[in-house]
């Protein structure tokens, strides 16, 4: 069915699945490890989804903040709920403040097609390490239960990895079978046979406390610690891939048409400030866009923000009337279908750097990928990149 510009059928519906690799365990990671709430985390998820699909009109993704998830995944007795409240309204502001100003655009000038190339092939990378890593976990699920499938003294999430592997490259054109409904349904029904469901609360409604919705007013220590520990560490990763790589791989992507045209450096952080600051104040996950997303969305059959307002829907359901079924249900998703989806986003990223011709930006774009992908540390690879392509224009240097 097509509705305008937007498109609902199932190659779109697959399409809103592609990201949920990234996705699901860093969310399910942050509810089950830090203790935010089911109902928020999936609630605003899904709202920002609708939100960019109804405004940009493109399968514009949604992920988790992923440095600010990994510390706080990390040092759960250090960054407090509080915290991650303030963190959201912290960078939300901040976000703002850069779009309303213009010093996002003037901070663009930094970002060249090789700076850009560099970031999303390293990113491509670090996804496809990630997915294979997921494929080769011994354990099926998320939520580690400690207990590992097998068959034939095989691992069942290396069974599933290679099959999916396997199918998805068969279907991935398809769309009648769209390669990653396909997965994502037959991975859930294998967890379900697997046991993933036996201790979930048949509880509907949103999640009940601890893990219900509240307003948060952090103090003034919890601002200055979400600043210090979690906001000016992921700003140069939300710069360089959630505003300018996304930017970037859209008009890569679809080109230049009026629809794009709303793809900008200001409206994307300004989307993201707005929808942080909400987040923040309901104790939710800190989000943000994603090159890697877009690539996973568009990879697996998405074209319109009709996925997004299909994918948002399902979360909005989940968070309203299953919220403490949600979380089970995702975290039945085996690691290897994460893999799967990971893996084939990644290859669609790093892919981008084709366009590259010139052997001095062919350079740069290597170091940097080589640097994130080593350090998984975007800024130091960002900064990296900056000064080398600077000492190459002062000494002119041809290599």
């Amino acid at each position: 069915m097509q509705i305008g510009t937007y498109k609902f059928d199932r190659t779109e519906f697959a399409g809103s699945l592609g990201d949920l690799g990234t996705l699901i365990p860093l969310s399910v990671a942050l509810i089950l490890i830090t203790g935010l709430s089911a109902t928020s985390v999936l609630l605003m998820t899904g709202l920002f989804y609708i939100a960019c699909g109804c405004y940009y009109k493109l399968p514009i993704p949604v992920q988790p903040l992923k440095v600010v998830s990994a510390i706080a995944i990390a040092y759960p007795d250090k960054i407090t709920l509080p915290i991650m409240a303030a963190t959201g309204i912290t960078f939300g502001l901040i976000l703002l403040i850069l779009a309303f100003t213009g010093l996002i655009d003037w901070l663009a000038k930094f970002f060249t097609k090789a700076i850009m190339r560099g970031i999303q092939l390293g990113l491509g990378l670090i996804l496809i390490n990630k997915g294979i890593g997921f494929i080769l976990s011994p354990g099926l699920f998320i939520q580690g239960t400690g207990e590992e499938f097998s068959l034939l003294g095989i691992p069942l999430n290396l069974i599933i990895g290679i099959a999916g592997v396997l199918l998805t490259l068969m279907l991935i054109s398809s769309r009648r079978f769209p390669a990653a409904l396909v997965v994502v349904c037959a991975g859930l029904l294998i967890g379900i046979l697997s046991g993933a469901l036996e201790n979930m609360d048949f509880a509907f409604g949103p999640a009940q406390a601890p893990n219900d919705i509240r307003l948060y007013m952090p103090s003034a220590e919890d601002f200055l610690n979400a600043l210090l520990l979690l906001v000016i560490p992921q700003i140069p990763l939300t710069l360089g891939n959630a505003v300018m790589g996304t930017a970037d791989t859209c008009h890569t992507l679809f080109g230049k048409n009026p629809l794009t045209e709303k793809a900008t450096y200001r409206t994307f952080a300004t989307s993201m400030g707005i929808a942080n600051i909400f987040t923040g104040v309901i104790g939710g996950m800190p989000m943000c866009h994603g090159a890697g997303g877009l690539a996973a969305h568009y990879r697996f059959g998405a074209r319109t923000g009709g996925s997004n307002i299909m994918i948002g829907a399902v979360f909005v359901v989940l968070a309203l009337g299953f919220g403490n079924i949600g979380i089970s249900l995702l975290s039945a998703i085996p690691n290897a279908v994460l893999g799967i989806l990971l893996f084939f986003a990644g290859l669609e990223l790093a892919m981008m750097i084709r366009d590259i011709k010139e052997k001095n930006d062919l350079f740069v774009a290597f170091l940097i990928a080589g640097i994130s992908f080593a350090t998984t540390n975007m800024g130091i690879a960002f900064f990296s990149g900056i000064i080398v392509m600077c000492l190459i224009k002062w000494r002119n240097i041809s290599l």
